[in-house]
């Protein structure tokens, strides 16, 4: 029976390490450097744009998802955290950035999550480039999705997540620089 608790403490610590957060983005206190997307999904669909520029000191959550780790969990934050900031912070926005290999599949798939999830503040959009993400964001391909608070010049929030839900909304929502 000790054997067994003890197989069972061993495998419950090695998971909770196999789903800790990693390090990534461009660190919390860095700059945040422009790079280009194109929106495939929300208020600017069709557009390529570069949300750094365009938002300018207002503050952005950018959310860098690995298109072959989306999952539920993940798009339920992704839907809390737009229903948060449509009834508290209409200043802020967020920047779905899909990585990807396949973009043709990720045009034609970002618009039906879109629909499904109903979000209002979100722009869904695909970064062009490798799916490592822009390579001054220092995106951990390791990392499911990584989140980043920028309050236009720099990140106040930087994480890496290997598994996301709904329950890290208030963190990221905290990490929020105040309304001006």
């Amino acid at each position: 029976m000790r054997a067994i608790a003890t197989l069972a403490i061993t495998v419950i610590l090695g998971s909770s390490h196999a789903w800790a957060d990693v390090a990534s983005g461009p660190g919390e206190g860095n700059a945040v450097e422009k790079f280009k997307v194109t929106v495939v999904a929300g208020e600017s669909s069709g557009k390529e744009l570069d949300f750094v520029t365009e938002r300018k000191d207002k503050p952005t959550v950018f959310v860098f998802v690995q298109s072959d780790k989306f999952t539920r969990p993940l798009a339920r934050f992704i839907k809390v955290l737009d229903d948060k900031l449509k009834a508290d912070r209409q200043d802020v926005d967020i920047v779905a950035i899909w990585l990807t290999d396949d973009k043709d599949k990720s045009k034609d798939y970002l618009p039906k999550a879109f629909g499904s999830l109903k979000t209002e503040r979100t722009a869904w959009s695909l970064f062009a480039g490798e799916k490592t993400g822009p390579n001054t964001w220092g995106i951990n391909p390791d990392a499911d999705v990584t989140i980043v608070v920028s309050d236009g010049a720099k990140a106040k929030f930087s994480k890496g997540y290997r598994s996301i839900n709904d329950t890290e909304v208030p963190k990221v929502f905290e990490a929020l620089p105040p309304k001006k």
